[in-house]
């Protein structure tokens, strides 16, 4: 028995999600009192890896591999599975894990919870806490059967420093087709991603077009943030699909985020709801966003932001 976690890896280096999904896997291992190991794929530089307890590195190194397939990447995780005997299976909360765990509990007929915030209550029966609605409850769920697929929520769990000597084995695995195509891929082009970011600034219609973004990215980089955008922008043409946020777009579970000239229609609040702090900048006092905010400011964005800016500046 074991625990195993699905390091996630983007032009050879590992997401911040990664570390935190390895956290909680290595917390979950010393409390079952079993060894942890972590699975990348085609990924050389493992030693960071190193730092959050890890018993056991397993490299998949094959080009067939390269890109992200739900199907092919269950289809490997199966057999590591059976390989290692592990018992729970430990994945991050990013689009491709959500994905990749709804197939793998298929595929190896365990029980799969998603959104999960901490270690499990109990262990018999073993209960996890799990956000749900949209992030506005919680919520406490028994898995059952042998196996386990845990997923864990973005900045619930954080990133735990624990020392480890560890092995690193390679790993082949069998060959399997994909009914999948991928016709293309659009990368974020920031200095910090989203899935990634502890601050996401965000801004919508408000901006009035594609040419008054440079006060964002300025806003974004002071703080060392990501850039989203609401629905109707992205769609407009005048940012990256890639920085869509909200329930249609990607789920955002930053530490903070400022909303800037957003309305806060229902199926953005749905996105960024499990964002820990959240700030809003609207000349409409009645915008919806107001009232899932911890801080508001009524206040017109063209004035606002640079005065923020300059003041953040300052206090650099």
């Amino acid at each position: 028995m074991g625990v195993l976690v699905y390091i996630e890896s983007e032009d050879n280096k590992f997401k911040k999600t990664s570390y935190e999904a390895l956290s909680y896997g290595k917390a979950l291992a010393d409390k079952m009192n079993v060894k942890v190991s972590g699975v990348v794929f085609n990924c050389s530089e493992t030693d960071s890896l190193k730092n959050y307890g890890v018993d056991k590195i397993i490299t998949i190194n094959d080009s067939d591999y390269k890109e992200f397939s739900s199907k092919k990447y269950s289809h490997a995780l199966s057999q590591v599975i059976k390989s290692e005997n592990s018992s729970d299976v430990i994945l991050s909360s990013s689009a491709n894990s959500k994905f990749l765990g709804a197939h793998l509990s298929g595929i190896i007929d365990a029980s799969y919870a998603s959104n999960v915030v901490e270690l499990p209550e109990s262990l018999n029966p073993f209960v996890v806490k799990r956000t749900c609605f949209t992030n506005k409850a919680f919520s406490s769920t028994e898995m059952f059967g042998e196996l386990r697929i845990i997923s864990v929520s973005s900045n619930s769990f954080g990133m735990i420093e624990n020392l480890s000597d560890s092995t690193v084995e390679s790993y082949n695995v069998d060959k399997i087709e994909s009914n999948q195509k991928i016709i293309k891929l659009e990368k974020e082009t920031g200095s910090v991603t989203i899935a990634d970011a502890d601050i996401v600034v965000s801004a919508g219609r408000g901006l009035k077009g594609p040419e008054n973004w440079g006060m964002i990215e300025t806003l974004a980089e002071t703080l060392g943030a990501a850039t989203a955008c609401s629905k109707p922008v992205s769609d407009m043409g005048w940012r990256p699909h890639s920085e869509h946020v909200g329930q249609t777009g990607k789920p955002v579970s930053s530490n903070l985020y400022i909303a800037i000239g957003i309305s806060g229609a229902i199926q953005h609040l749905a996105g960024i709801n499990s964002s820990k702090v959240k700030v809003v900048i609207n000349n409409d006092p009645e915008a919806p966003f107001f009232k899932a905010a911890d801080y508001g400011v009524v206040g017109d964005a063209f004035q606002v932001v640079p005065a923020l800016i300059e003041k953040l500046k300052a206090r650099q």
